[in-house]
């Protein structure tokens, strides 16, 4: 072979070469990116020809289907309408717009074939029919989380502690996601339970005591001054009431959720370990679920100005930090994943939405397996924990939880909101049940309550909650 023909092969030979490279990169290694991009017009006008899979409740209650469109193209349709619109979320294919399952789940909702089935399998011919997405959600415990918020701006949120599947997901305000941009009074597709940024108010006492107990400086019976006021970071801190306690002992001052003891009991514990103990429940990161990254919020602890700290930077004032103040602002998720942690033996499971997929002939082609996110503590630190949890239901700021022959451990919080002697208040409670074996772990929060405490505004509705789903058989 001459040297010019050697060329213009070799020449030949590295365009194929390119050419096959970039084939492979579109239509296998980054084929999803591709068919996720809002500009990608292509992608739109094939969306609105697929006839998309349904989104269904753990008990088959379809909660989002598609339905024929003019000139042979489909939409999506929401059945239960904003009962489950914060989680389902919506697709408006025309648009290139969608949030919740609907975008996290998109691939499996169109089908979406990958690799060289990708290449090959469009000149088939048939139309595109996309995979069901079987949910863990639970519609009857669902409603009860609805009729609990009555009205009121808040979030509920309920996980099987044992397998992190979310069986309850609601914010009030909600909107309909067969409507999505509709706007007007008590219309918000802000979903609280993700995206908020509250104060945990006393609440974040369970991470303090996990952390109090994991590092070995304190025990349950481990006595503290709960004598009001203290200086804490060089301020004076107060109990509920400016109440003194005392000498009492870490169940006790949990039982009765006592500031100036919890207070103490942080800055002992230190900045590092706290922080270290915080990580380990979830703080600091995004959950881990299948749900969108920019619908999710971080917990952690912000500056006066609302920039986030950097992780255990000595300008923290820890002290307040460890009753749930200090800047502290949290996800209702992230809360009630801390109760899912101490619930199953110090072991948090990474929440999901989905259960399985399946495709258009009934096969199941995914099924999600409970995955361990982080070992948070030890069982034997988690089992002390719990006991102390259940002493706040059984005689403390939680007795409203109760649950007549069903054990339950929790722990209320009322967050102090607005300008000092407002009495406006963020009640809340984080718990689960039964104790000894924990199958539902739930966080409830209500916002700008006039003097509402946790026990008596946030408890009962995760009562209800606890109560709905173990009488299901969760």
């Amino acid at each position: 072979m001459n040297k010019p023909i050697l060329r213009i092969f070799t020449f030949l030979a590295v365009l194929f070469a390119l050419l096959l490279v970039w084939t492979t990169r579109w239509t296998v290694l980054e084929a999803q990116k591709l068919n996720n991009n809002p500009l990608n017009v292509r992608t739109l006008l094939d969306e609105l020809k697929i006839k998309r899979g349904r989104i269904l409740a753990d008990d088959g209650l379809v909660l989002a289907r598609s339905v024929p469109a003019p000139g042979g193209l489909w939409r999506r349709f929401y059945p239960t309408g904003p009962l489950f619109a914060q989680a389902v979320g919506y697709s408006t294919a025309a648009a290139g717009d969608s949030a919740g399952l609907e975008r996290s789940r998109g691939t499996e909702l169109r089908g979406v074939q990958t690799g060289l089935s990708s290449i090959f399998g469009q000149f088939g011919g048939s139309p595109r029919v996309g995979d069901d997405v079987h949910t863990t959600l639970d519609p009857k415990a669902q409603r009860v989380a609805v009729a609990g918020l009555a009205g009121r701006a808040g979030s509920v949120v309920a996980l099987d502690p044992r397998t992190g599947a979310i069986k309850v997901m609601y914010s009030n305000p909600t909107y309909n996601n067969n409507d999505p941009h509709a706007t007007g009074p008590g219309i918000s597709n802000f979903n609280r339970a993700t995206q908020a940024s509250y104060p945990p108010g006393s609440t974040f006492k369970v991470v303090t005591d996990t952390a109090a107990l994991g590092s070995g400086k304190f025990t349950p019976a481990s006595i503290v001054n709960g004598d009001s006021p203290k200086i804490i970071a060089g301020v004076p801190l107060a109990n509920d009431n400016n109440q003194s306690f005392g000498n009492i002992d870490l169940t006790t001052a949990l039982t009765f959720s006592v500031n100036t003891v919890w207070a103490q009991v942080a800055e002992a514990v230190g900045r590092l370990t706290m922080t270290s103990y915080m990580r380990r429940f979830g703080f600091y990161s995004k959950p881990p679920i299948d749900y969108p990254s920019d619908e999710m919020n971080i917990s952690r602890p912000l500056r006066p100005g609302g920039a986030p700290y950097s992780p255990a930077s000595p300008r923290e004032d820890i002290g307040r930090i460890g009753i749930g103040q200090g800047g502290l602002a949290v996800t209702p998720l992230q809360m009630a994943m801390v109760a899912a942690a101490i619930a199953n033996r110090g072991r948090l499971m990474t929440p999901h939405f989905t259960s399985r997929v399946v495709d258009p002939t009934g096969v199941t082609i995914e099924t999600i397996k409970p995955t361990p996110y982080r070992q948070v503590t030890t069982p034997k630190v988690a089992a002390e924990v719990t006991q102390m949890m259940r002493r706040v239901v059984e005689e403390g700021t939680g007795t409203p939880a109760q649950l007549g022959g069903t054990s339950v451990a929790g722990k209320t919080g009322t967050a102090s909101i607005g300008l000092p002697g407002s009495g406006l208040t963020q009640p809340w409670f984080i718990g689960f049940a039964p104790v000894g074996n924990p199958k539902v772990a739930v966080a409830v929060t209500v916002e700008r309550t006039n003097g509402g405490f946790g026990g008596a505004v946030a408890a009962p509705i995760a009562r209800d909650v606890i109560q709905t789903l173990l009488s299901e058989g969760q």
